[in-house]
């Protein structure tokens, strides 16, 4: 069975290790000196970048004064964070600052998205996706191109998992990513088409920004995901907001950011068509683009 929590172990390492730190007064720049090691490497750690080697936390625990339960503690959270999840396996094909994002989507529990230019990667039929990744990589060869398909085709399996359960997913599109078409408008129609399907899943609730909705509470933040994770446990993940681009990736989880970012989700959700009147739009431009080829 995929791990599905493979980043989380790691980010959560990471916290503790940061806190243990700043609890200590001990500088980065200092436990680096004590370890003999680089700045860089004590943030990479910290920041839950790379995973960890239980005897390279021992010494950081020990240089931060912690105590033996704290230490064995955090050599079994390193052992975990060694956990490969299936998108490993696809190597190169998968950007390292985006396989980040593919555990931590794989860990949530709640996804919410506002998508401003594409349907979003998790909805996409095989024609739509197959568009999107020649357009953005035309160097790459038919079968580099079908491997990055297969890596989104694989991604989709999230919403439909049984064990553990599905992520609840809450879109929220702008009405420019319905009327922007692929070359071919029959395909389109049928991406539309699979928009009303999945927007009957009890797990998937899909609602529309329509252009004549105006400006929305910071309109031009552009393309952003939300993560939120299990909060039954001792030491819940903080909510994550994700934004990507052609050269990488930026993750904030600070508590202002995360307040910013849920008053813009609040802005779009006021403005948004709700779920039936979103159904009805989709299927509308859903048949203007099947009467125009």
């Amino acid at each position: 069975m995929d791990d599905p929590g493979s980043t989380v172990p790691r980010r959560q390492l990471g916290r503790y290790l940061r806190e243990l730190r700043e609890n200590a007064h001990v500088t980065v720049v200092a436990a680096a000196k004590e370890l003999e090691w680089s700045t860089p490497r004590i943030w990479r750690y910290e920041t839950g970048q790379v995973p960890m080697h239980p005897n390279d936390v021992e010494a950081m625990c020990r240089v931060y004064g912690a105590t033996p339960e704290t230490i064995k503690t955090m050599r079994s959270l390193a052992r975990e964070t060694k956990a490969h999840g299936w998108w490993h396996s696809y190597g190169e094909a998968i950007e390292d600052w985006f396989k980040l994002y593919v555990g931590l989507e794989a860990a949530a529990t709640k996804i919410r998205k506002y998508e401003a230019d594409l349907v979003p990667g998790l909805l996409q039929t095989v024609e739509y996706m197959t568009e999107v990744i020649a357009t953005n990589h035309p160097d790459l060869s038919r079968s580099e191109q079908q491997v990055k398909v297969d890596v989104r085709l694989r991604r989709q399996r999230l919403l439909a998992r049984a064990v553990p359960r599905a992520p609840y997913y809450d879109v929220i599109l702008s009405e420019a990513v319905l009327r922007r078409p692929l070359r071919d408008r029959l395909a389109m129609a049928r991406q539309l088409d699979a928009l009303v399907v999945a927007s009957r899943q009890h797990n998937i609730k899909i609602r529309v920004l329509p252009l004549a909705a105006g400006l929305f509470r910071s309109a031009d933040t552009g393309t952003f995901t939300m993560l939120d994770f299990p909060t039954d446990v001792r030491e819940p993940e903080p909510t994550t907001i994700y934004m990507d681009g052609p050269c990488g990736a930026v993750y904030l989880d600070k508590p202002h950011e995360i307040r910013t970012y849920e008053e813009v989700w609040r802005s779009l959700g006021e403005r948004a068509l709700d779920v039936d009147d979103s159904r009805e739009l989709v299927t509308a431009i859903a048949k203007e683009m099947t009467h125009e080829t």
